[in-house]
């Protein structure tokens, strides 16, 4: 039994970007497929959606590949755009390597860029049936050096009625060459089809099982993208996460990300390939002692960590494969704990969710985030739950002489509580809480694509007017470009309009400016001292926003 891929005997540039990628061992028709292929039979692998098939044709495609061969050595038929786009970027990552050229062609996008690619030399085309035989009809598609034919989801392209134009282009495809059909099912017409194009295929049948274990609770929350932050931060505040694993996309991003939560005030700290081996080692101890809660990382980061529980793993960006997944939110729940696993997810990301869920054979639960009125609710239990524990203790009997002088003078026992309770909260410099547009999804009319509507493009207030209550939008003249940073935008204007930071609210950094809402009643305050407001030495001006 196949326990590496150290084992598959795969050219040792495949075996470093798979390392890189931080798999080891293959799954289960990883293991069967690829060394069938290998030896150049066909090949008909029966799995679900998300078992890591993608891997098992892709991996010895890339073995077999001629790097001074430009002319098309390898096709692939995917029913979709979406997951043309996906095997695309899959044989370009196991290929990094070995400089491979891919190129994913499908309905929807001009003609033109994808003839361009092809006349240039492409080695592996992944694309959807009708565009790869437009393509052949016109004559760019030069299919006379394929070598290896694959159908993936072939039970998918029959229920789309691709049938047709499946065989049109294996008909066309002359030269010897091995031939590759996954399916989730054989049903009949896949199985004639199989039996007229393909010569004595080695069949694979791969039975899944539910991949992640039950105490792992897994939940996703519909965001858009320039809102994942705000959503971050108020699942930060309100869940209890003793210690938390973060997962971003690149190395830049696990910074940028543990920035931006610790001038929300949530200390967090990056773990990425930038760090020397001692900073590694003394934010890894931090974290493992508790006196560090949050930590972000890349996947090969966080590849080879011993952390012991974790509380939650949270998909801030979602890994590239559902194999990914699954060692992500496999890090919690462990010697015998239960675990929160949470995955923030922009619409447009849902089918890599069915994805998943193929995968694990289980469901991801979609939840609602935490409203500012829950949160104000927490902020208000912890409150009185730490004025509960001083009561009981009864250790403050220098303040107990100032409020029986306050008594004594006159004031209501109550209403001195409540002033001291408002001077103490002032202290705790409480976070603004940023709001969030609420997201919902629905289907075009062709039923083929899905939009993303925020509930307040119906009636969109002026945008000079906050989502808050209370609150006001002015516009700051710097932005990205700029350098501006939310903390940049705080500084100052607490600074020079002399207004308490903990005050401002949303602020929103774009290209070339930034919005920033402030209470109502400090406007005209932040106003009147434009001119004063300096970003890395800049002078920039505040206006209100344009309605």
């Amino acid at each position: 039994m196949t326990t590496a891929f150290t084992e598959l005997n795969l050219r040792p540039q495949l075996i470093q970007a798979v390392t890189e990628l931080g798999y080891r061992t293959p799954t289960p028709i990883q293991a069967a497929v690829i060394p069938a292929m290998l030896a150049g039979g066909d090949v008909i692998g029966q799995a679900q959606t998300g078992t890591g098939k993608t891997a098992a044709f892709a991996l010895p495609i890339l073995h077999n590949l001629q790097p001074q061969q430009k002319q098309v050595q390898s096709l692939i038929l995917a029913p979709t755009r979406e997951l043309a786009l996906q095997v695309a970027q899959a044989i370009y990552t196991y290929g990094q390597h070995q400089g491979v050229r891919v190129l994913a062609v499908y309905g929807g996008q001009p003609y033109e860029r994808q003839i361009r690619r092809l006349q240039r030399g492409v080695q592996v085309v992944v694309g959807t049936p009708g565009r790869l035989l437009d393509l052949i009809h016109q004559n760019v598609l030069d299919l006379s050096a394929v070598r290896t034919l694959v159908l993936d989801e072939a039970d998918e392209m029959l229920s789309m009625g691709f049938i047709e134009d499946i065989e049109a282009i294996l008909a066309d495809i002359t030269a010897p060459h091995q031939t590759a059909l996954f399916s989730a099912t054989v049903p009949p017409p896949i199985r004639r089809l199989a039996d007229r194009y393909m010569t004595h295929p080695e069949s694979i049948t791969i039975e899944t099982g539910q991949r992640t274990v039950a105490s792992i609770h897994q939940r996703y929350y519909l965001v858009r993208e320039a809102d994942k932050i705000k959503a971050l931060t108020r699942l930060v505040e309100v869940e209890d996460m003793t210690s938390a694993l973060i997962f971003a996309r690149t190395r830049v991003d696990t910074t940028r990300l543990a920035n931006e939560l610790s001038l929300r005030g949530f200390p967090a700290e990056a773990l990425n390939g930038d760090l020397s081996q001692p900073t590694r080692e003394h934010v890894l101890k931090r974290f493992q002692s508790h006196q560090l809660n949050v930590l972000v990382a890349t996947d090969i980061a966080a590849r080879g960590l011993d952390i012991g529980h974790l509380s939650h793993v949270i998909n801030f960006d979602l890994p590239q494969f559902p194999e990914g997944y699954v060692h992500r939110v496999g890090r919690t729940a462990r010697a015998g704990k239960s675990g929160v696993a949470i995955t923030l997810l922009t619409p447009n990301e849902r089918w890599r969710l069915h994805q998943i869920e193929a995968y694990t054979r289980q469901k991801i639960t979609p939840a609602q985030l935490p409203t500012m009125e829950v949160i104000e609710a927490k902020r208000e239990a912890e409150l009185v739950e730490r004025l509960t524990v001083w009561l009981k203790r009864g250790r403050y009997s220098q303040e107990r002489q100032i409020a029986t002088q306050l008594a004594q003078a006159g004031y209501d026992p109550i209403e001195i509580a409540a002033a001291a309770i408002k001077i103490l909260r002032a202290e705790e410099k409480r976070r603004p809480i940023e709001p969030i547009e609420d997201v919902t999804v629905r289907r075009s009319r062709d039923q083929k694509r899905d939009t993303v509507c925020d509930k307040s493009d119906m009636r969109r207030a002026p945008r000079h007017t906050s989502h808050e209550k209370g609150m006001v939008r002015l516009t700051f003249s710097a932005g990205k470009r700029h350098g501006v940073r939310p903390n940049d935008v705080v500084g100052t204007i607490a600074h020079h309009a002399q207004i308490p930071g903990r005050t401002i609210g949303s602020i929103r950094i774009q290209e070339d400016h930034t919005t920033v809402d402030i209470p109502d009643q400090f406007v005209a305050q932040v106003l009147a001292k434009t001119g004063h407001y300096q970003v890395h030495k800049q002078k920039v001006s505040i206006e209100r926003a344009a309605p």
